[in-house]
C-alpha cells in the first residue's frame, strides 16, 4: 500500500504564495501518477493538477499559469501556488494512483484572504 501525507497549507493574503508538499511512503515504486485535488466548502472535490510517471502534466484551467506541480523522485510531490486568490481557498488533497488503486492524503487547509 501507499500512504500520503500533505503539508504546507496555511493562511495567506491574496496575491501571495504557498508551497504544498506530499510525501509518499510504502510501495511507492508502483505509483503511476500523482495529483492534487481541492475541495471548497459546499463544493465537490476537483482536480487541480496531475503529473504522470512519464512526466506529462495537466492543470485545471483555473490554476494554469499560477500553480506548478512537480515531483522529486518517487517519494515527494509539490504544488507551488502563486498569485493566490480567495477562490483558491479549500482543503487540498494529494492523490496517488498505483496498480489500479487510488489513495488519498488527509488534506491540508489553504485559506486566502482578500
Amino acid at each position: 500500500q501507499v500512504q500520503l501525507v500533505e503539508s504546507g497549507g496555511g493562511l495567506v493574503q491574496a496575491g501571495g504564495s504557498l508551497r504544498l508538499s506530499c510525501e509518499a511512503s510504502g510501495r511507492i515504486i508502483g505509483i503511476n501518477s500523482m495529483s492534487w485535488y481541492r475541495q471548497a466548502p459546499g463544493k465537490q472535490r476537483e482536480l487541480v493538477a496531475v503529473i504522470h510517471s512519464g512526466g506529462n502534466i495537466h492543470y485545471a484551467d483555473s490554476v494554469k499559469g499560477r500553480f506548478i506541480i512537480s515531483r522529486d523522485g518517487a517519494k515527494n510531490m509539490y504544488l507551488q501556488m502563486n498569485s493566490l486568490k480567495p477562490e483558491d481557498t479549500a482543503v487540498y488533497y494529494c492523490n496517488a494512483l498505483y496498480n489500479g488503486l487510488s489513495t488519498w492524503g488527509q488534506g491540508t487547509q489553504v485559506t486566502v484572504s482578500s
